[in-house]
């Protein structure tokens, strides 16, 4: 016959090993799912690559517009992108030219 002590036992390591499986279980969710999980950091690595071409994109574009701000500059003037941008701005062509649209 069983003893009121064994009981005990029995019922103090079952509560003590589902607390560690509740709490294991948890601390694993947290580690895959939370905000600071696994998935997440594959969301940032990702959104990081977007970001990087991004940022090689807009450089390339500030170094052209960089180009065509020197070259309208009053040290040095380009005379052909100063014709180009006035006749693009102000919608006209010279006489000898043929517009195609």
């Amino acid at each position: 016959m069983k003893t009121l002590r064994s009981t005990r036992i029995g019922l103090g390591a079952a509560i003590f090993f589902a607390a560690v499986l509740s709490l294991s279980s948890y601390f694993v969710f947290a580690a895959i799912q939370g905000d600071f999980g696994h998935f997440s950091r594959i969301q940032i690595e990702a959104e990081e690559e977007q970001l990087v071409v991004q940022l090689a994109e807009l450089r390339k574009q500030r170094i052209t517009i960089s180009n065509k701000t020197h070259r309208l500059s009053d040290e040095f003037l380009d005379l052909d992108l100063l014709d180009q941008q006035a006749r693009r701005l102000l919608g006209m062509a010279r006489p000898d030219e043929i517009i195609v649209r």
